[in-house]
């Protein structure tokens, strides 16, 4: 249940972002902004948030999510978005908010996920 308590908040942070950038700048559909928000959530989780923040911790987990934040903007908003834009400009902006939001992020997951998931380990009867 915490973990997808956790990927409810992080869709609903990464949606505000990505619709603030570029569904209120760049005036990208709500339904474009809601795609580009899913893709991005899932793959961030899995990779940034279980993988990487767990293996090497805050500072590798921030900055592979700004790269991948631009990426995903820059690479999926040109496939779904059919407006002519400046995608890069808003990657940019977009990938340096999800950045500082993703610090403060990770430290979420560390107290009320990951220790969780160890609380429970540890309380679990051995069969």
């Amino acid at each position: 249940m915490d973990h997808l308590k956790a990927l409810i908040l992080k869709f609903v942070i990464v949606e505000v972002m990505v619709y603030i950038v570029l569904g209120a700048a760049m005036k990208v559909s709500i339904g474009d902004t809601f795609l580009i928000s899913l893709i991005l959530t899932i793959v961030a989780y899995i990779l940034g948030d279980l993988i990487l923040f767990k293996a090497f911790g805050n500072p590798v987990a921030t900055i592979s999510d700004l790269v991948l934040a631009f990426f995903a903007i820059w690479l999926v908003g040109a496939v779904i978005i059919e407006q002519n834009i400046a995608l890069i400009t808003g990657s940019i902006i977009f990938a340096v908010l999800i950045a500082a939001g993703e610090w403060f992020f990770h430290k979420y997951m560390a107290h009320n996920v990951f220790e969780n998931d160890r609380l429970k380990e540890t309380h679990s009867p051995n069969l």
